[in-house]
C-alpha cells in the first residue's frame, strides 16, 4: 500500500513549517518570562502548547475543508483541552492561590498557537506581544508595590 502515497508538497510542507515555527517564536519570549520568575511552566510547555494548537488547527483546516463550519468544534475542544492543562497550573496553598497567570498564559499561547494555524498571524502578533508586555509590566509593578496578604482573622461579632 505504500506505493499509493502521493509524492510529498515540499510548498505545503514549507507552509506548515513556517507556521510552527512562527507559533514557537511567538511564545518564546512569554516562555521565558514565566521561567524567569519560576513558575511550574515555562520554556518547554508554552511552544509545545502553542505548536500542538497551531498543528491541530492546520490539520482541521486541512480535513475538514478551510471553510468548514465544524473548525468551531476543533476550536472548543482545543480551549476545553488547554484550559484543563491550565487547570493543572494553579494551586492552592493555605488561603493562597496560585498560578492563575501561569494557567492564562497557557491558554493565550494556545490561542498564539491556532491564529497562527488559522492563517491570522496579525492576531498571533498582537496577541503574543500584549501578552508579554502585560506579564512584564505587572510583574514590575508588583515588585515595586506588593499588594499585603489578605487577613483572614476577623474581630468577634463580625462576619467576612
Amino acid at each position: 500500500m505504500l506505493g499509493d502515497l502521493a509524492p510529498p508538497d515540499f510548498a505545503l510542507l514549507a507552509s506548515v513549517l513556517a507556521r510552527i515555527l512562527l507559533a514557537l517564536v511567538l511564545t518564546i519570549p512569554i516562555a521565558r518570562e514565566r521561567e524567569h520568575h519560576d513558575m511550574s511552566a515555562g520554556l518547554r510547555t508554552f511552544p509545545i502548547v502553542a505548536i500542538g494548537a497551531c498543528g491541530l488547527v492546520i490539520l482541521a483546516r486541512a480535513v475538514l475543508g478551510p471553510h468548514s463550519d465544524q473548525q468551531t468544534h476543533v476550536l472548543q475542544g482545543l480551549v476545553t483541552g488547554v484550559g484543563f492543562i491550565g487547570g493543572g497550573a494553579i494551586v492552592k496553598a493555605g488561603d493562597r492561590v496560585h498560578g492563575t497567570a501561569t494557567a492564562a498564559c497557557i491558554w493565550s499561547t494556545a490561542i498564539i498557537g491556532a491564529s497562527v494555524g488559522f492563517g491570522e498571524s496579525e492576531i498571533a502578533v498582537v496577541l503574543a506581544v500584549v501578552t508579554f508586555i502585560t506579564l512584564r509590566i505587572v510583574s514590575r509593578i508588583d515588585e515595586r508595590h506588593p499588594v499585603p496578604a489578605a487577613s483572614n482573622e476577623v474581630p468577634v461579632g463580625e462576619s467576612k
